[in-house]
C-alpha cells in the first residue's frame, strides 16, 4: 500500500541530556504544523577516489549525516495569560529564553549560552524519522491578510528510521489563531510613529552547525545575526524619514502588538534597531510603500527583542 503524504504525525520535546531521546507521546507533545517537510539524510558522500585499471563509477562514504526538518507554526497564544503557548517548546530549541509570571505573561527573549535541544518525532503512516539534539532557527511572521506564523528551521542527528505504531494526537492546546488585519493588530509603530504594516518578519538568523568531531557530535548555534524586514505605506519625511535615520545609523523602537483578548495577545517589542538604507519604493494599488530593513542592537546584551504572551 502506498503511504499517504497527508498522514503526518509530528512529536517534539526539550532533552533533559543532550541527543538523548527525550520520547516525546502523543499525548503531550504533538504539533500542529503546516508545509513540514523533512530532508532525512543530509550530509556528503565521500568518494573514495580508487586507481584501479579500467573505468567506471566508485563507491562513496556518507560522511556528516544528519536531518533538516521544516515547519510552520500558527503563532497565537495559550489561551490563558502567564501559561506558555504549545509550541513553546520549540521557539526554546532555537536559542530561546521562556520566562512565565504566572496568571500574567509569558515572555521569550534570546540568549546566547545553554542553549536547549529538542527530540523530534515526524511520522508518515507508520514510519517513523527521530531528529535528536535538534536545535535551529525561527522567523517571526506577521504578514496583513494572513495568518501569524513562526517558521522554524530545525537540524537534528540522524537516526535510523523505523516502522512504528502510530501515536493518539492531541492537538487541543494551540487555539485558532486571529489573522494579521487592522481589527487584530493594533499597534504597529517604529520610532513611536504609528505605520500602515504590509508585513513584519523577524528572522533570529541563528548560524546552525552540524558538527562532527572524533569525541564529540552535535546541532550547535554558534552565533546570532537578527534582522527585520518590513513592508509600510510612505510617510511625509516629516513624519518618519528613513533615508535621515540610516545616513546618521541611528537605533529606534519597534513595537506591534496583535491580539485582542487574554492568553491571546503577542507583543513584539525591539528597543533599539538600526535603520538600513532603503533600497527604493515599490507600488502597491498604486500606493506608495517602503521596503525597510531594520538590524535589532543588544543593549545589555540578549536584550534586543522580546515576545510576550499576555
Amino acid at each position: 500500500m502506498p503511504l499517504k503524504w497527508k498522514s503526518k504525525i509530528l512529536l517534539a520535546k526539550l532533552e533533559t541530556t543532550y541527543n538523548t531521546d527525550a520520547e516525546p507521546t502523543g499525548a503531550a507533545n504533538g504539533v500542529l504544523a503546516t508545509e513540514v517537510a523533512l530532508t532525512p539524510m543530509e550530509g556528503s558522500d565521500l568518494s573514495r577516489n580508487l586507481e584501479i585499471p579500467y573505468l567506471g563509477a566508485q563507491g562513496s562514504v556518507p560522511i556528516d549525516v544528519h536531518a533538516k526538518l521544516t515547519f510552520n507554526v500558527e503563532l497565537a497564544g495559550s489561551g490563558a495569560a502567564g501559561t506558555a503557548p504549545a509550541w513553546g517548546p520549540l521557539i526554546r530549541g532555537c536559542g530561546v529564553a521562556e520566562t512565565i509570571v504566572p496568571g500574567t505573561s509569558v515572555t521569550y527573549n534570546p540568549v546566547s549560552d545553554a542553549h536547549e535541544s529538542l527530540s523530534i518525532h515526524f511520522m508518515i503512516e507508520g514510519t517513523r524519522f527521530v531528529l535528536t539534539g535538534a536545535r535551529g532557527n525561527v522567523t517571526i511572521d506577521y504578514t496583513s491578510s494572513n495568518i501569524p506564523y513562526l517558521k522554524f528551521e530545525f537540524w537534528g542527528l540522524f537516526n535510523q528510521p523505523s516502522e512504528e505504531t502510530r501515536p493518539t494526537v492531541a492537538l487541543s492546546a494551540f487555539i485558532k489563531p486571529l489573522a494579521v488585519s487592522k481589527s487584530n493588530t493594533p499597534t504597529f509603530t517604529i520610532n513611536a510613529v504609528a505605520l500602515v504594516m504590509r508585513s513584519f518578519m523577524l528572522n533570529l538568523g541563528n548560524a546552525v552547525e552540524p558538527r562532527f568531531l572524533v569525541g564529540s557530535e552535535g546541532i550547535l548555534i554558534t552565533d546570532r545575526e537578527e534582522s527585520i524586514e518590513t513592508k509600510v505605506e510612505a510617510v511625509a519625511l516629516g513624519t518618519l524619514n528613513p533615508f535621515a535615520l540610516a545616513a546618521a545609523q541611528t537605533d529606534v523602537p519597534i513595537n506591534l502588538v496583535h491580539g485582542l483578548t487574554a492568553g491571546n495577545i503577542s507583543t513584539m517589542a525591539v528597543t533599539k534597531a538600526q535603520m538600513q538604507r532603503p533600497q527604493g519604493m515599490e507600488n502597491a494599488q498604486n500606493i506608495v510603500e517602503w521596503p525597510l530593513r531594520l538590524v535589532p542592537i543588544p543593549t545589555a546584551g540578549n536584550d534586543q527583542w522580546s515576545l510576550t504572551l499576555t
